[in-house]
């Protein structure tokens, strides 16, 4: 009986860990989508406001800590690429959360089979 004790008391331990381990991902994962989501709005307001000018006027971009003269259009494309990729990132991002969260799951799970086994024996 004690061998047994001993393998479920393992088998928790294991698991508490990995639920540990698992809630720390899960929220620098949120933290990093919530700060791509801010990146990307800042994005499409920026190109809201350059597609209010003139295609005349003459735009800066910042390098650094100083800023370089830059055409209207190369801003425009350069704001929709930090768009398309913040997009991307989100949904690696999402992918590995929903991977994380079955991953617990799925050793919860086990878990309870494990026990369930224990008692039927």
């Amino acid at each position: 009986m004690a061998k047994v004790d001993m393998e479920l008391k393992k088998a928790f331990a294991e698991l508490q860990e990995k639920q540990i381990d698992t809630a720390q991902k899960l929220r620098i994962a949120d933290l990093q989508i919530e700060t791509l989501k801010r990146n990307k709005q800042h994005a499409i307001f920026t190109e809201r406001e350059i597609d209010a000018l003139e295609s005349g006027t003459r735009t800066f971009e910042s390098v650094g800590r100083m800023f370089v003269l830059t055409p209207i259009e190369e801003v425009k494309d350069g704001l929709q690429k930090k768009q398309a990729q913040s997009d991307d990132k989100i949904k690696v991002l999402q992918n590995n959360k929903t991977y994380l969260e079955n991953s617990l799951k799925d050793a919860t799970n086990s878990l309870r089979e494990l026990v369930q086994q224990k008692k039927e024996a």
